[in-house]
């Protein structure tokens, strides 16, 4: 079947074609309502299918013939680990993590907050947790108490799973006193955690509260699993509002298992018993859905790195997964191929191993901006694919199709809408636009299986914040266009494109025009006040290791380069050289905070940064203007 043909299906007739890719799971009872609306007008797939996650992803395997195949490989370089669990060995695994999490109370439909580092014990217990009917609800490991605090406020768990600390490339991260300062914090009080002692660091435990971890799986029956409805809850994870409180994007079952095994094989082309990588960590929605869940329901080989792209031992630790696990495909944030750039400007590394089983290299979580999309496809020689997701749609938005029909691949697109989002471009004014336009990125409803369909606790905010911007739609948040031939560009957050004297700019435009410089390994574009054109653009930028030309000339050499490629109207005038920017652990950079600083406006520093420290560096460097 032709792209063309299976997108069309998918928006013509969406009760049938995903009806369809529901047969590819095994359910306890089919569903019967394909598509249905609740009482508030908000859309639910497969919401009478009986059903449970943790059985599609683990146990179907082993009743299949499977049992024996690897299911997990876990590899620590920043503990000198390696371990591997077959199929067979992951049921055991998670239906005694399941048995202990029940000895605690826990039933279908009540919240377990996982505060974790990547260790296979967090992935049996996201997996117990789906076996049980309970709601997940993971918190990136190592965030802050106050944080924690406000998860812990909003999902109301019964009980939380934890470790005594994380392993950074340098240090050691105790969990213990974070999660101890957060349910001190927190009003509503949890009675029970379970705390996975890693040998790294031991932590004291809290009499009454707390459990150890191996001694209380060690004495739990092995729990079957539960069945769930499609539409029931399958886990919450927070990101960022505007509002600054956190908002709880609620995954339901169904739609989410029949969605995670579609793009499988229609998005990555894997199959059962490929080895898969998503370089990424399980606290963020590409470590949910690309980690645990869609390459185990798919039955393919997972892998779970607790390790950095550099330093872990260098900028070839990639190459040395990829080569020893024999990976397939690849998917990760650009901004983890662009520091493995910065190190290794030629690729030099890679030669050092044989990456010949690699066929596919994904890149999503931020725009993959040509210069790192040429450099990828130069040094690997395969193809080297972008698509566009949010943590709200838990899959792909937008990508170069490759399991039904591989496309040219457009540097700085991430090609094409998947089957099931009708993409449309509105201006501000809920005006459709034509090709070549930019605009508003907006989904037409309903959205297909896996989309978010409230937020915890507060539907209000999830109509407010997603569909009453322009009736019909969802609202993406992020700006861009399709060109003649029908490829979509994202180029970025809608506040991320600047007005300079009546000229609305893109600042991942400019970005990409920076980043296409032979001397720059990785910039960041911001709109600053101007009292004379409102605002221009600012650039912060690292250079490539080795670079020897001085500031000014790489100064001089980038104002031309906009000149030439935007012209004068883009008003570019100024770079600032940084050895490094300020990002979240996901790796997005936090262009907002850096403009606020350079503005002199007051600014938090978000719970999600990666380094703190790198913020006063580029006050520093702002400073020296």
């Amino acid at each position: 079947m032709s792209y063309i043909s299976e997108y069309k299906q998918s928006i013509d007739h969406p009760a049938l074609f995903w009806s369809e890719k529901a047969k590819d799971l095994e359910w306890f009872d089919f569903p019967q309502k394909i598509l249905s609306q609740d009482s508030e007008g908000i859309n639910h797939w497969f919401s009478d299918g009986k059903m449970n996650t943790c059985h599609m992803a683990v146990d179907y395997h082993v009743n299949n013939g499977r049992g024996e195949q690897t299911a997990i490989i876990y590899d620590s370089p920043v503990t000198d680990t390696k371990k591997s669990y077959t199929y067979s060995e992951l049921r055991k695994e998670v239906a005694k993590c399941a048995g202990m999490i029940k000895a605690q109370g826990v039933e279908k439909g009540d919240r377990v907050i996982i505060y974790m580092p990547m260790i296979p014990e967090s992935v049996f217990a996201m997996l117990a947790c789906a076996r049980l009917g309970a709601i997940h609800s993971v918190v990136f490991g190592g965030f802050a108490s106050p944080e924690l605090a406000v998860r812990i406020d909003d999902a109301k768990p019964k009980l939380i799973l934890s470790a005594s600390c994380g392993i950074e490339i340098n240090r050691v991260i105790e969990y213990k006193p974070l999660l101890d300062g957060a349910i001190e914090l927190a009003k509503h009080k949890v009675n029970k955690c379970i705390i996975y002692q890693r040998e790294q660091s031991q932590s004291s435990m809290i009499d009454g509260r707390d459990i150890d971890w191996e001694s209380a799986c060690k004495i739990a029956s092995e729990a079957d699993c539960v069945k769930v409805r499609g539409d029931d809850p399958l886990y919450i994870l927070y990101t960022s509002g505007t509002t600054g409180k956190p908002k709880g994007i609620v995954r339901e079952n169904g739609g989410h298992a029949v969605a995670m095994k579609y793009s499988m094989s229609a998005i990555y082309d894997t199959n059962p018993g490929d080895v898969y990588w998503a370089a990424s960590d399980v606290g963020w929605v590409v470590g949910h859905s690309y980690i645990v869940y869609a390459p185990l329901i798919q039955g393919c080989t997972t892998i779970l790195f607790e390790g950095k792209p550099i330093m872990t031992p260098d900028a070839g630790a990639f190459w040395r997964v990829i080569s020893e696990y024999k990976v397939k495909s690849i998917f990760t944030a650009p901004t983890a191929y662009r520091a493995i750039k910065k190190e290794d400007p030629n690729g030099e590394l890679i030669k050092n191993y044989d990456v010949s089983s690699l066929k596919n290299l994904f890149a999503a979580g931020e725009r993959l901006d040509p210069p790192t999309y040429e450099w990828l496809s130069n040094n690997l020689n395969i193809p080297v694919i972008d698509n566009w997701w949010q943590t709200e749609t838990g899959w792909a938005i937008a990508s170069n199709m490759t399991g039904i029909e591989r496309m040219p691949i457009k540097p700085g697109s991430a090609t094409v809408p998947a089957p099931g989002f009708d993409i449309h471009i509105i201006d501000d004014n809920g005006k459709e636009l034509g090709r070549n336009e930019q605009g508003n990125i907006s989904i037409k409803l309903p959205l297909p299986p896996s989309c978010l369909a409230t937020i915890w606790g507060d539907l209000d905010r999830f109509k407010s914040g997603y569909l009453e911007t322009f009736p019909g739609y969802y609202v993406s948040g992020d700006g861009g266009y399709f060109d003649d031939d029908g490829y979509l560009f994202v180029m970025g957050r809608t506040d991320d494109v600047i007005n300079v004297s009546g000229h609305r700019l893109s600042t991942g435009e400019i970005e990409e025009i920076i980043g296409s410089h032979d001397s720059i390994a990785e910039c960041a574009v911001v709109g600053i006040n101007d009292n004379l054109k409102g605002q221009v653009p600012l650039g912060f930028a690292i250079l490539k290791s080795g670079v020897t030309e001085s500031n000014a000339d790489t100064q001089k050499s980038l104002v031309k380069l906009i000149r030439d490629k935007i012209g004068p109207l883009a008003c570019y005038k100024e770079t600032i050289i940084v050895e490094r920017l300020p990002k979240t652990r996901s790796g997005k950079i936090l262009r907002k905070t850096m403009r606020q600083i350079v503005d002199g406006e007051e600014y938090v520093v978000p719970s999600t940064i990666d380094d703190p420290a790198i913020l006063d560096e580029v006050k520093e460097q702002i400073g020296k203007r």
